[in-house]
C-alpha cells in the first residue's frame, strides 16, 4: 500500500500547494479591491501547524495500512472543500479578509453552519491520519487545530460584526 499512500499524500500535497496560489490571488484582489486583513499575527502559527501536519504524515504515512472508511470520509471532506470554494468564489482565502459593504455569504454551505470550512479543516485533520491508523497523530494535531481555530474565529466574527455595524 505504499504507493497509494504516497498517491494520497501527493494529491493533498498538490491541492494545498494549488490552494495557496488560489488564496494569494484572491487576497491581493480582496485587498485591492479595499479589503482589510484582520488578525494576521496568527496567520504564521496556522500555516506551520498545517505544514508540519503535511510533513509529518510523509514522514510517519507511507506503508501504513489505509482505513477505506477514513478515506472515504476524507474523500468526502474534500467534496464539501470543494463546495465552500466555489460558494465564496474569489472571496475565498487562507487570511481573515473583510471587504467593508459586502454582504455576508450566506447561501451554500453557509445556510447551514457559519464557518463550514473550518469544520472540514477539523475533519481532514483528524480523517487524514486516522487513514493511516496514526490515531495519536490525528488527536495531537487535532488540539492544535482547535487553538489555533480558537483565536482565528473568535478575531474572524470579531471583524464581521464591526463591518456589519459599520454598513
Amino acid at each position: 500500500m505504499t504507493a497509494a499512500s504516497i498517491a494520497i499524500l501527493l494529491f493533498v500535497t498538490l491541492q494545498r500547494l494549488l490552494e495557496l496560489v488560489y488564496a494569494r490571488r484572491n487576497t491581493a484582489a480582496l485587498l485591492a479591491r479595499g479589503g482589510v486583513e484582520v488578525a494576521g499575527e496568527h496567520y504564521p502559527f496556522m500555516v506551520g501547524m498545517h505544514a508540519a501536519w503535511l510533513a509529518g504524515l510523509w514522514l510517519l504515512a507511507p506503508g501504513q495500512p489505509i482505513s477505506l472508511p477514513w478515506l472515504l470520509i476524507f474523500v468526502i471532506l474534500q467534496a464539501l472543500r470543494l463546495w465552500v470554494l466555489a460558494t465564496l468564489k474569489d472571496r475565498w482565502t487562507t487570511r481573515i479578509i473583510v471587504l467593508p459593504g459586502a454582504p455576508l455569504v450566506q447561501d451554500g454551505p453557509y445556510r447551514f453552519i457559519r464557518h463550514p470550512n473550518y469544520a472540514i479543516v477539523v475533519g481532514e485533520i483528524a480523517a487524514l491520519p486516522l487513514t493511516f491508523g496514526l490515531t495519536f497523530y490525528a488527536l495531537a494535531f487535532s488540539v492544535l487545530n482547535a487553538a489555533i481555530l480558537y483565536v482565528r474565529i473568535q478575531a474572524e466574527n470579531a471583524a464581521l460584526e464591526k463591518a456589519m455595524i459599520l454598513k
